[in-house]
């Protein structure tokens, strides 16, 4: 099989529950060069008079060479072909909180963006999921008797920390050093369909980073704070403060976010609205089974993916599991309608962050949208994005 052009980026999406795969050799920038494409069960290899490019397959996965079919050139794109692949599913997704492992240890809190320690050698005896935010309208269904928990929000004690959709819910009434809320905390109240808190409309209380002043979290009583995933790090006391890439960090974050919520409640369409209620991104998850693979090695020829370039720079790996998302932007009066349609869904679930996030994530899913082929870039009136799964990968 030949095809044009030194240099000719790669593009391979292995969808491991499909067993099946999408090759794009994507277009060539100038003039064309004859290119030699071997395919193995193990490894691609692109060949040009000038260089050598070749792709390696984690050992779960092993493309099938007679099942090459659909050569077609794209225009803007290259040629596209589908293989037939046997895919082992290994990969294993990481916690965003081992409950096993970490509870009971000492952990420190940390402030993503700058490392500054949040909370210092906090023994955690109880790390526990909230229920879903709806639990509280079943209740009357589940009991002959007036509601037992009514007008009880769930305060974590000492030791406890309280698992949300996006936050975690802790106690900081014994820790010398607490966040500074730009204004004091305020009288709270239960709400009958959620198990948190609402404060008084007009109450700032929010929670920086008293080193870099990013939004942590927001103080939910005089005991009681929030601090969202997207902004927090929790490692055991012994270890030291990651360093992780931010654009790496929210995008795992918001994938494992996904990933859970589809799992757990059969939800694939999420809106995700800032602190301050108002909705940024409509988010609608389209698959979690990608492994998205890159060429690696000494050869001239080899091209990054923009997409993975972050997460290339801590792990050599070559593939990664992906989670694919479809997304229309709110910012700017854009998508009214159909905003006002997602939020009305009962069926469509919300993701609080802080607005600065929510923007932080557009520019991300932006980003990262211009990074896949052209023809990959939209389905429908939707955008395409791809997150990185953090997972571990059964070599």
């Amino acid at each position: 099989m030949a095809a044009a052009a030194a240099g000719t980026p790669v593009f391979l999406e292995v969808r491991t529950q499909l067993r099946s795969a999408l090759l794009i050799l994507g277009e060539p920038k100038e003039g064309g060069t004859p290119m030699d494409i071997s395919i193995t069960p193990s490894s691609l290899q692109v060949k040009t008079p000038a260089d050598c490019t070749e792709l390696r397959l984690p050992a779960e996965v092993r493309l099938v060479p007679s099942s090459c079919r659909g050569l077609q050139y794209v225009a803007g794109d290259g040629l596209h072909l589908r293989l037939q692949v046997w895919a082992e599913s290994n990969a294993k997704l990481i916690s965003m909180f081992n409950q096993s492992s970490q509870a009971r240890e000492c952990c420190t809190f940390y402030c993503q963006s700058c490392g500054e320690v949040v909370i210092r050698d906090r023994k955690l005896l109880r790390v526990l999921p909230l229920p879903s935010e709806n639990w509280g309208a079943l209740v009357g269904e589940w009991c002959c008797h007036p509601d037992p928990f009514a007008n009880k929000p769930l305060h974590p004690q000492e030791n406890d920390c309280f698992i949300g959709d996006s936050f975690f819910l802790v106690n900081l009434r014994s820790d010398l050093w607490q966040p500074r809320p730009e204004l004091a905390p305020v009288e709270t109240h239960c709400l009958s369909s959620e198990n948190h808190f609402k404060l008084k409309p007009k109450a700032n209380t929010k929670v920086i980073c008293k080193r870099c002043k990013v939004m942590l979290g927001e103080t939910m009583s005089s005991e009681t704070t929030k601090f969202y995933m997207t902004e927090i790090i929790i490692q055991p006391s012994e270890r030291n403060f990651p360093i992780i890439p931010r654009s790496q960090f929210v995008q795992s974050v918001i994938a494992q976010c996904l990933v859970e919520l589809s799992t757990a409640r059969s939800t694939f369409r999420f809106t995700i609205q800032g602190h301050d209620g108002k909705v940024y991104i409509l988010l609608w998850l389209l698959n979690s089974d990608s492994l998205v693979i890159e060429s690696l090695g000494s050869s001239r020829g080899i091209t990054k993916f923009p997409l993975l370039e972050d997460i290339l720079k801590a792990d050599s790996s070559s593939a990664w599991n992906a989670v694919k998302v479809l997304y229309q932007p709110c910012v700017k009066s854009r998508n009214e309608k159909l905003s006002s349609a997602w939020e009305s869904d009962i069926s469509i679930h919300a993701l609080t962050l802080p607005s600065a996030t929510c923007l932080e994530l557009l520019l991300i899913l932006s980003r990262n949208n211009a990074t896949l082929p052209p023809s990959l870039r939209y389905m429908n009136s939707f955008q395409l994005g791809c997150f990185p799964l953090p997972c571990l990968l059964g070599h």
